[in-house]
């Protein structure tokens, strides 16, 4: 098991990293009161800016469809990345080196800015082939582009390249920059041979590989000499940087438009997803020389926020918001073969599945060359449910003229039918399959009843949030788990739950200016809301407000988040977050302070109705000594709460 991110440095990122810095990249933010910023909600389309940050607590919340959370957790959304690589990305920014701790196994991890040094070098390396692309000995590289209709600018936008025909050009340019050939090698950029060093590409058209955050992992070589006796196409060979089954074509240049549009277009190679973007298919991925596969699902689930807890992001109203992945594949029997591997991860998915097939064998680089970029977006939007497709493909295997076909295309397509995760499609494909084997409805309905679906392993993914904040480890997986549980948000015209509400937001955001004292002898009973009790615990199982003094806001409200169970940690965040009314920082102080002194004179006057309800239930006569000391009771309360008057007045 890889080691564990320490808990000290993962704070320290978080505390060093400015949130409006990195949202900024995403969101143009604009300000949006006193300490406050708001943009565009960058996860779900949206007219009017319901997405806020606010820089000081460290914290950004969307009250349109209602994600939130600190810098970590905004990186790990938006660019599809684990906890661990977000830790990872944001230390690279800010200038943290990341210890690991013993996870009681080898020590996988690479030494000290080991891997920083990989990536300067592909870094450099791409630089370097994008130079070379205007030189004379590229001219096939320039020729190649040019018959597929690709210009000097499409070529600069996915940072295409030329490999000069030389044994040791890159090679001898990067040590010329004080690389090593040790780095190069643990890079993939150069290969070790009988007489030395040279360069893995030679001669070829290249484009440079990047993961979700833009680093260049890895490079992809087309052969383009008939002297060149090597394969059609290259890769960079396994390394710490690239690994194929981890990788995808354009996720650089997709991931925005995949959060945004909900839908992500699988194609089969690097001039397909640069036709299909110049196309307008802006949400093409391609997969680098290997299927399509459950590590590459769950890139795209991450992008889509496609999880086992609802299939989508759900807006504030409750409506789940769906995805679609789109798999395009030549209508060849190679192509059909795809298609079937794309169903067995279909599974994966929550998102609806569809695949795309040209007919006349033509692949999305093809399409553009013949019909235009609209014959490429006529191809995925005539999309057919991946079911449809592969229940149609298996059923063509068979002579459905004959008793023994039909029965044999039934026993095949039955299971499939059955597999289908949306119950309320089942018995729609169950008909659709009667008509297309000619057969009696009841049947097959029959059939796909009593037929076992296909199964598979149960997903192996990155720990959730509980762990990540406690310094996650790379390695760790478990099974997807069961939705979290809810709590029953309280109504927004209640003006008790609004005061206990607003409490809580200025204790969360401006601690420092309220009477600590005074807010932490308040007791459990005096929030009625159950949401807003259960923040109120957190709170007070965090220390209290005294638990603030001498630390930062952004660690603050850290420190409440952890104590909070699942369901409230939201509400921790959406609190810490909301906009105050205050018009003027100079204000703010003051309408914290009053805010929290009426909740205490709501929870005092509670105590003076309960008191009073008491007293009235006892007879003086029966019971003197308990009605005395309820009366004194009362006494002391109300003199209490008219000392509180007085000092606001």
């Amino acid at each position: 098991m890889a080691g564990r991110i320490r808990r000290e440095d993962v704070d320290a990122v978080r505390d060093r990293t400015r949130i409006e810095e990195i949202v900024g990249q995403h969101v143009t933010l604009r300000p949006a009161g006193v300490g406050s910023m708001k943009g565009l909600c960058p996860f779900h389309d949206e007219r009017t800016p319901s997405f806020h940050v606010r820089p000081q607590v460290g914290r950004w919340h969307c009250f349109g469809c209602g994600e939130g959370g600190d810098v970590i957790s905004f990186v790990q959304k938006v660019d599809g990345l684990g906890f661990t690589e977000a830790v990872e990305y944001l230390a690279g920014r800010v200038g943290i080196q990341l210890r690991y701790e013993d996870g009681g196994g080898p020590r996988t991890r690479e030494e000290p800015g080991r891997r920083q040094r990989l990536l300067d070098a592909n870094r450099q390396a791409s630089a370097y082939y994008t130079e070379q692309l205007v030189s004379p000995g590229a001219a096939a590289a320039r020729a190649f582009l040019a018959e597929r209709s690709f210009e000097r600018a499409d070529a600069e936008t996915f940072g295409v390249g030329f490999a000069p025909q030389g044994w040791d050009n890159l090679h001898r340019h990067l040590r010329s920059k004080g690389f090593t050939d040790a780095e190069l090698l643990a890079a993939g950029l150069v290969t070790q041979g009988q007489r030395g060093v040279y360069d893995r590409f030679r001669g070829r058209l290249i484009w440079p590989i990047r993961d979700v955050t833009g680093e260049v992992v890895g490079f992809g070589a087309r052969r383009l000499f008939d002297e060149d006796q090597g394969p059609k196409y290259l890769n960079t060979p396994e390394t710490t940087l690239y690994k194929k089954s981890q990788v995808l074509y354009g996720i650089d240049l997709a991931k925005r438009e995949i959060a945004k549009q909900r839908r992500a277009v699988v194609v089969e190679g690097y001039t397909d997803v640069m036709a299909a973007h110049l196309s307008g298919v802006t949400t093409a991925v391609a997969t680098c020389g290997t299927a399509f596969g459950s590590d590459h699902a769950r890139i795209v689930r991450r992008l889509l926020g496609d999880t086992s807890a609802g299939g989508g992001v759900q807006l504030a109203s409750g409506q789940s918001v769906g995805g679609e992945v789109i798999f395009t594949f030549d209508g060849d029997a190679a192509g059909q073969k795809a298609a079937l591997r794309a169903f067995g991860e279909d599974q994966r998915f929550y998102a609806q599945t569809f695949v795309a097939v040209e007919p006349t064998g033509k692949d999305p680089c093809e399409l553009r060359l013949a019909g235009g970029p609209e014959a490429v977006r006529a191809l995925v939007d005539g999309r057919l449910p991946l079911f449809e497709f592969v229940v149609r493909s298996t059923i063509a295997r068979y002579d459905l003229a004959t008793p023994e076909g039909r029965v044999g295309a039934l026993r095949e397509a039955a299971p499939v039918v059955a597999g289908i995760r949306d119950t309320a499609l089942r018995p729609e494909y169950a008909r659709l399959l009667a008509g297309w084997l000619g057969m009696d409805s009841d049947t097959v309905r029959r059939a796909v009843s009593s037929a076992k679906p296909p199964r598979l392993a149960p997903e192996r993914v990155e720990s959730g949030r509980d762990a990540g904040a406690r310094g996650a480890s790379s390695g760790t997986t478990e099974t997807v788990a069961p939705p979290a549980p809810t709590l029953v948000r309280p109504n927004p015209r209640d003006p008790v739950a609004a005061r206990e509400r607003q409490a809580l937001e200025v204790v969360l955001q401006v601690p420092h200016a309220l009477d600590a004292a005074m807010f932490d002898a308040l007791g459990p009973e005096t929030f009625a809301v159950p949401a807003w009790r259960a923040v109120h615990d957190a709170v007070r199982a965090a220390g209290g407000l005294a638990a603030a003094a001498g630390q930062p806001e952004s660690a603050w409200v850290e420190l409440v988040g952890e104590q909070a169970p699942e369901p409230v940690r939201p509400l921790v965040t959406e609190l810490a977050v909301t906009p105050l009314p205050a018009d003027r920082p100079e204000a703010l102080a003051s309408y914290a302070q009053g805010v929290v002194r009426s909740l205490v004179d709501l929870g005092l006057t509670r105590q003076i109705a309960d008191l009073r309800g008491r007293l009235q239930r006892t007879d003086p006569t029966a019971d003197a000594e308990a009605y005395a000391r309820t009366f004194q009771e009362l006494l002391a309360v109300e003199q209490q709460r008219r000392v509180l008057r007085e000092s606001v007045a």
